[in-house]
């Protein structure tokens, strides 16, 4: 359960497919995300959501590469923000990842995102690496993003876990 009773973690059923499309649009004004060098469409890959009742409040949407299952996706709509939710999804995948024996969760986010990035900290996630210009090339240009700061870098983040 999510903070406070709020909501239920689930797994993601087609039905909640095209709700995962509309967060994706509303959050990052696109479907597909760049994450580790791969592009990923959120609403096709393995998810959770966060639901109270049949809303979908949030969700997290994942893969495995190798030995490792990479966060491609976390959003919360804002009014539930700072409840418990993204820790609760966060929480979900970790056990996942521990149930199939992987040695890493991943996460990255953009050098703009610090929200993002004092979250995952505060999850336990460590900044490993930096890809310089990633976010940029892929949109041909740097935008503006949080705070006015230039859109322009990747950050890596990871978890490890003991075998």
């Amino acid at each position: 359960m999510c903070s406070s009773d709020l909501c239920a973690i689930k797994s993601a059923v087609p039905d909640d497919r095209e709700t995962i499309r509309k967060f994706a649009r509303q959050f990052w004004g696109e479907e597909e995300q760049l994450a580790f060098g791969q592009f990923f469409r959120v609403a096709d890959l393995p998810s959770y959501v966060a639901k109270r009742k049949n809303e979908v409040l949030g969700f997290i949407s994942t893969t495995d590469v190798d030995d490792s299952t990479i966060i491609v996706a976390l959003a919360i709509l804002p009014k539930y923000q700072d409840s418990g939710i993204g820790t609760a999804l966060i929480n979900a995948v970790e056990r996942e990842t521990k149930r199939k024996k992987r040695k890493r969760l991943l996460v990255s986010t953009s050098n703009d995102d610090l929200p993002a990035l004092a979250f995952y900290q505060s999850q336990g996630f460590q900044i490993y690496e930096v890809k310089p210009g990633v976010i940029a090339e892929k949109h041909g240009k740097i935008l503006e993003g949080i705070g006015g700061l230039p859109i322009r870098d990747e950050l890596r983040l990871r978890k490890t876990f003991d075998p």
